[in-house]
């Protein structure tokens, strides 16, 4: 009988976490070095945090300032671009916490694959800080991280049913 993964099967557990008051250098050294596409930060034990390349990515993009346009009595403004306050936010950045998108979606290691996979993409989040039950940090879960269960899990049903036992 086939189960279904669940989250402490497929997470990295050897994660290294950032404090709110490191450099933004430590910080992208820091996930340069993991190979992961985001960072869990940690302040007295408690996850306060999570820091991903796409905001260290931000720090280095053009800042679109927004279009003005008076309307009568009013002013509009014509942007559909993105949020200016958190482009703002990002480029003047100086420690991770001024960085780090807060608060943060976390899921316990009992969760299934399928709850993972749904928490990412109906939130867009990647990657997923992993908690136990009094909410410790024991790992983080990406969408490489899922892809690759999934592979293995299509290979293996593709496999005549005696062959699959044997994986």
């Amino acid at each position: 009988m086939d189960r279904e993964p669940k989250v402490r099967d497929l997470m990295r557990r050897d994660v290294p976490l950032l404090s709110p008051g490191d450099t933004i250098s430590t910080v992208a050294s820091a996930l340069a070095e993991s190979g992961l596409p985001g960072l869990p930060v940690v302040e007295a034990g408690q996850l306060v945090g999570i820091i991903t390349e796409s905001d260290i990515i931000a720090r280095e993009a053009d800042v679109r300032v927004p279009s003005f346009i008076p309307f009568l009595d009013a002013i509009f403004v014509a942007d559909g671009g993105r949020d200016f306050d958190d482009e703002i936010k990002h480029v003047l950045a100086v420690t991770a916490s001024d960085l780090m998108t807060s608060p943060v979606f976390s899921i316990r290691e009992s969760a299934t694959l399928a709850q993972v996979a749904t928490l990412m993409l109906d939130q867009g989040v990647n990657p997923v800080p992993v908690v136990d039950d009094d909410l410790n940090i024991t790992g983080i879960v990406s969408r490489g991280d899922l892809v690759r269960v999934i592979a293995r899990l299509e290979k293996g049903a593709q496999l005549p049913v005696d062959q699959q036992a044997a994986t």
